[in-house]
């Protein structure tokens, strides 16, 4: 559900409409699937977009509920490229929501290529300026063979958080704090290239 409703929004506003569901006690994918879609709109209204985001969220409860039983562990049985395929076949699930649900409600090797992402990237020239999603993808799923021994999933969760908080915190859109960052050391010899943001 966060993996939808977080989309155009930070993670605070996701999680008041979160507390919200959890209030009216509908956060089982059942109940949450016979709530109406427009009181399913007010009450995730926190996230923005609701009208959008609970249209979303009802085409994959309605994959979840009526294809899988509403249990996600049938949803994500299989390879992650059948899994995959299947989440972007749900209206208003693209390849960085679909990733992130396999990452981390599916527990699937599949890495989340999101704004932080190509933003870190681009701005320390580790990637084209041009590069798409899945060639992002493709450049990060090859280097992250993790460390010896550690459980490769993990692995790969906390390196996609680590990203999301220096983008959060340091490698913003607006006024970033390269002079602070932890990957500063890290910038081409010029500084971050900040003209491809």
């Amino acid at each position: 559900m966060g993996a939808i409703l977080t989309q155009n929004t930070n993670w605070g506003n996701v999680t008041r409409a979160i507390n919200r569901l959890k209030s009216h006690g509908v956060l089982r994918p059942k109940k949450l699937f016979a709530v109406p879609e427009r009181q399913l709109a007010d009450l995730i209204r926190p996230a923005g977009y609701f009208n959008v985001k609970a249209r979303r969220l009802r085409a994959f409860l309605r994959v979840l509920v009526e294809d899988f039983g509403g249990e996600l562990a049938r949803l994500f049985a299989g390879p992650t490229a059948e899994v995959r395929a299947g989440l972007l076949a749900i209206h208003g699930v693209g390849p960085e929501t679909a990733d992130s649900l396999l990452l981390y409600a599916g527990r699937h090797l599949s890495f989340v290529v999101d704004a932080y992402t190509k933003r870190i990237f681009r701005r320390h020239g580790w990637c084209a300026a041009d590069a798409d999603y899945h060639e992002l993808q493709a450049l990060l799923a090859s280097a992250l063979d993790g460390p010896r021994g550690a459980p490769l999933l993990d692995f790969w969760q906390d390196y996609h958080a680590q990203l999301v908080k220096v983008g959060n915190v340091f490698c913003r859109t607006r006024e970033p704090g390269c002079d602070r960052c932890p990957l500063k050391l890290l910038l081409p010899n010029g500084g971050a290239i900040l003209s491809k943001g």
